[in-house]
C-alpha cells in the first residue's frame, strides 16, 4: 500500500462538493535588469463550500495562472470549519491582523452580507448570509482578510460556550 492510499489528502472531505474560489487580487512586482523589467505576480485566493468551510491563500509565481493556483493549494490547506447559527453569526466579533480591524455583527434573516469589497467574498464563501460588517484601521486586502479569518476562528456555538463556561445558557 502506498502512503497516497493510506492517508486521504487535504481535498478527501471535499471530493463529492467541489469548493469554489474567488481571486481577491493580483500583485505584480518588477526586479529591473540589465535587458528591462522582469514581473513577478502574486494572487490572494479565497476558496469555500458556501456551507461553513474556508480558506484563505497566497500564492506567488512568474505567471498570473500559476500564482492563482498556487493560492488555490494554499487557501485549502489552511481551510477553517466556521460555526453559524442559521445563515448568520452566532455572535458579535472583533478581530485585528496587524492595523487592521474588523467588526462583525449578527443580522436578521434577510439583511444580506454588507461588507466591503475584499471581506464579502470571505464571508459568502464561508456560508454566511446575513451579516453586518465594518472595518478599521488599515484597508490593505492581505490584512483584511486575516483579520476577517481570525474573526471566523472565534466563533464558538451555543453548546461549546456553556462547555467552557459550566453554565447553562437560556
Amino acid at each position: 500500500m502506498t502512503q497516497a492510499q493510506s492517508q486521504p489528502g487535504p481535498d478527501a472531505f471535499f471530493e463529492d462538493k467541489p469548493l469554489e474560489d474567488h481571486v481577491v487580487k493580483i500583485y505584480r512586482c518588477a526586479k529591473v535588469v540589465k535587458g528591462g523589467r522582469r514581473f513577478r505576480f502574486a494572487a490572494l485566493v479565497i476558496v469555500g463550500d458556501r456551507n461553513g468551510h474556508v480558506g484563505l491563500g497566497y500564492g506567488k509565481a512568474n505567471q498570473v495562472p500559476a500564482a492563482v493556483d498556487k493560492g488555490i493549494k494554499n487557501a485549502r490547506k489552511n481551510l477553517l470549519a466556521v460555526h453559524r447559527a442559521g445563515g448568520t453569526l452566532p455572535h458579535r466579533v472583533v478581530a485585528r491582523f496587524g492595523a487592521a480591524k474588523v467588526v462583525m455583527v449578527p443580522a436578521r434573516e434577510g439583511t444580506g452580507v454588507i461588507a466591503g469589497v475584499h471581506l464579502r467574498p470571505l464571508l459568502e464563501l464561508a456560508g454566511i448570509r446575513d451579516v453586518l460588517t465594518k472595518c478599521h484601521g488599515s484597508t490593505n486586502p492581505k490584512n483584511l482578510l486575516q483579520a476577517g479569518m481570525a474573526g471566523l476562528k472565534q466563533l464558538r456555538s451555543p453548546e461549546v460556550v456553556e462547555k467552557l463556561r459550566g453554565v447553562k445558557l437560556s
